[in-house]
């Protein structure tokens, strides 16, 4: 993902790192817009700031990943976890043409559960993003906040101006390889514990970002950033895990799938619901229906509640998406759609240049230069015909 300050999986954060040491940061900062929808202030100096202090904390807490290694009073299930990362990240290169700089060299336990906290708002009736545009890098539709407490009052005060709200953990962000010059991103203890399988992925797709970022257009950049971890995963997995990590991921990605189908299918249905308050012929009446709407929205959302209930009976009480349905709202399906909007598109891609990945990189570099318009078009011409 990219924070906004970060991409969190953070976007523009790494230019912000860059940027510190010009005497000009603050005043730049302090010109930044905000777009999108809904009454929502531009972010202020204090937020770039808590930014930059964040940023700047993670990357001290980060030290080589050999000295680690060579460190005897670190825990060997630790060590092994390192190494693998590495051998990840070698592969990264040498099979998924991503890039070959400092970013996963080094490794950071933060003591805390997230790198990052995301606020993510849309209107009630709605699934449009609000976003929050930058200097240079353009609009993203989250924020990313180093604090959790920050991140909740954020999202309350968007909450009191009539938007929904959410607040979710990120577990790494990228900064588009902006800080390879000071050790790159680095491995958190955030994310290096999980199954073998998911952290390959989100290696691969955190270096993505690195190869390509189009301002503007987040579900390009997740969608291209997630296609590459989905392809690249699969090959990790078939040429390098053993049995018992394709066993232990085949669990995981099985109840994943699930999940997303599930949410997919309620952001359709509700999609569907909202589309009388976005159709201008119907304005006029959309305000006799609003509680007609309002029922019919909080109805999805119990059936949501009540298929997720049904799949975790049959995980066997697995509570791995709990959270997720805890504060599911408008905002978190709007989020997930980012994510996955042109997957297909982009996967199709990779089957047109011969699944060779350094024909694919540059095949969606091309895309990325066309206008947003002809990009869209094109996109909706790779995906099939289910997904367009």
């Amino acid at each position: 993902m990219l924070v906004v300050v970060l991409r969190m999986h953070t976007q523009w954060t790494g230019w912000l790192r860059r940027a510190v040491g010009a005497g000009w940061l603050l005043a730049l900062f302090a010109s930044a817009g905000c777009a999108g929808n809904g009454p929502v202030d531009a972010p202020g100096v204090g937020y770039y700031w808590q930014s930059v202090n964040g940023h700047w904390a993670l990357m001290n807490a980060a030290r080589p990943v050999d000295d680690w290694l060579a460190d005897p009073a670190v825990n060997p299930a630790l060590k092994a976890r390192l190494e693998l990362a590495q051998r990840m990240r070698r592969f990264a290169v040498t099979d998924l043409a991503l890039p070959d700089n400092a970013s996963y060299t080094r490794y950071a336990d933060l003591k805390r559960p997230a790198a990052v906290w995301n606020v993510v708002a849309t209107p009630e009736l709605s699934l449009d993003l609000q976003s929050w545009c930058y200097p240079v890098m353009g609009c993203a539709g989250y924020r990313g906040y180093f604090n959790q407490a920050e991140a909740e009052a954020f999202a309350a005060s968007l909450t009191a101006k009539g938007l929904e709200a959410a607040v979710y953990p990120v577990p790494a962000y990228s900064t588009l390889g902006w800080m390879n010059w000071v050790g790159g991103d680095p491995l958190l203890n955030t994310f290096l514990g999980h199954v073998e399988g998911e952290v390959a992925r989100l290696v691969f797709h955190e270096l993505a970002h690195q190869v390509l970022y189009v301002p503007d257009d987040t579900a390009f950049n997740e969608s291209y950033a997630t296609a590459v971890e989905r392809l690249g995963g699969q090959r990790w997995l078939a040429l390098h895990a053993s049995e018992q990590a394709r066993a232990d991921y085949a669990v995981f990605d099985q109840r994943r799938q699930a999940f997303r189908a599930l949410s997919k299918q309620t952001r359709q249905n509700l999609k569907q619901i909202y589309a009388p308050a976005h159709d201008s012929v119907s304005m006029s009446a959309a305000n006799t229906d609003v509680e007609r709407l309002r029922a019919a929205k909080s109805a999805e959302l119990a059936r949501f509640r009540a298929g997720y209930a049904e799949l975790k009976a049959s995980w066997g009480g697995y509570s791995g998406y709990d959270a997720w349905v805890a504060r599911s709202n408008n905002a978190t399906f709007a989020l997930q759609a980012a994510y996955d909007q042109w997957v297909p598109a982009f996967e199709a891609l990779f089957e047109r240049e011969g699944r060779n990945f350094a024909r694919f990189h540059e095949a969606v570099r091309a895309l990325a230069k066309l206008p947003p318009d002809q990009r869209r078009e094109a996109l909706m011409r790779l995906s099939p015909p289910s997904v367009s």
